[in-house]
């Protein structure tokens, strides 16, 4: 990783203020992390123990929603970074260094039963903190903004799909569905990106990152995140016995969990809606910000769909329009060795 020595004003700041945090004038800075939004993560080298400064610029980024989300789970017990120091106007912080590996970078087949016990345990924890009276819902303007994602940065920009108006009334049906059993289901606080990138495997842990956006939302939504995100595909299989072991625990920790059918079938939706936005937003990232790491995502995301939608007739469409038009579309362009903007 390349260390912080560029000569703009930004890092020369973060510099400074590192350094005097830590009472190290000699200390110096590596990127950590690449985030997907404005903010990033520097790992500090000196005299003493290793830290991560949050770098949140001005304007672009706020660290106080971060802070307030990381005090309501450390209550609730969750594990969450330590707070060194922090200057809240220049946008940093100082945490602890909670090492290198996330937990997608550790898990393996042999290990995951056992890995996956501790995150649906953090899970646990904070799906039994209630949510803030002022708390975010994941309701009906979220679930319509990313219905959107995905036909306008995915159809649209990236494949150049022109839905005819029958089609787009049959999509919009399949997403009327999924929008409904999310909304159907019973309200706790979601993470919204609780997937083994955004865990660590520490002592207490594993420890949750990436918090910030929690909201009050449907409870399959961070169960299904954790087991289909972008890192490790497992086999269906498997991934039922997962969510079947998060459902029994659920139970005994009295959340309100449905019984197991049905969690599984709103697990199976809630999963189509999230791939969907995620499709959408791996595109944008490409197109808008000019990440497009972010396009390696897509045939895991449409392998995701592949196997869950013919588990349910009222989907069909979807299945029709994957298997129609999305499937040659992507096919054309790999064949013309094209994913550039």
């Amino acid at each position: 990783m390349p260390h912080d020595s560029a000569p703009d004003p930004r890092a020369a700041q973060r510099l400074q203020w590192t350094r005097q945090a830590l009472a190290d004038p000699q200390a110096c800075l590596e990127r950590a992390s690449v985030d997907a939004g404005m903010r990033s993560y520097w790992r500090s080298q000196g005299t003493g123990p290793s830290r991560i400064v949050m770098d949140s610029p001005p304007g672009l980024d706020d660290p106080r929603p971060w802070l307030r989300m990381r005090e309501l789970l450390e209550g609730g017990g969750v594990r969450v970074p330590e707070v060194i120091a922090a200057d809240i106007e220049s946008g940093f912080l100082l945490l602890e260094d909670l090492g290198g590996p996330t937990l997608a970078q550790v898990l393996d087949s042999d290990n995951a039963d056992a890995l996956f016990d501790g995150a649906i345990d953090q899970l646990l924890r904070l799906q039994r903190i209630a949510p803030p009276a002022d708390m975010g819902l994941f309701g009906e303007a979220l679930l319509q903004r990313d219905a959107g994602l995905f036909e306008e940065w995915f159809l649209v920009r990236h494949l150049g799909i022109q839905l005819e108006c029958d089609e787009s009334d049959l999509l919009e049906i399949v997403q009327r569905r999924l929008m409904d059993n999310a909304l159907g289901q019973h309200k706790v606080l979601v993470h919204r990106d609780f997937m083994p990138r955004n865990l660590m495997p520490v002592a207490g842990g594993p420890a949750v990152l990436d918090f910030q956006d929690c909201v009050r939302g449907p409870i399959a939504y961070d169960p299904i995140s954790l087991f289909k995100d972008t890192s490790v595909s497992w086999p269906l299989a498997r991934v039922d016995g997962w969510l079947a072991r998060y459902h029994a625990h659920a139970a005994a920790a009295g959340l309100p969990v449905p019984p197991l059918a049905q969690f599984l079938r709103d697990a199976d939706w809630m999963g189509v809606q999230r791939h969907l936005k995620n499709l959408g937003i791996f595109c944008r990232l490409h197109y808008r910000d000019g990440k497009s790491w972010y396009l390696a995502n897509i045939p895991r995301f449409i392998a995701y769909l592949e196997e869950v939608l013919p588990r349910h007739p009222q989907l069909q469409p979807l299945q029709e329009l994957l298997d129609g038009k999305i499937k040659p579309a992507l096919a054309a362009r790999e064949a013309a060795g094209s994913d550039a903007a």
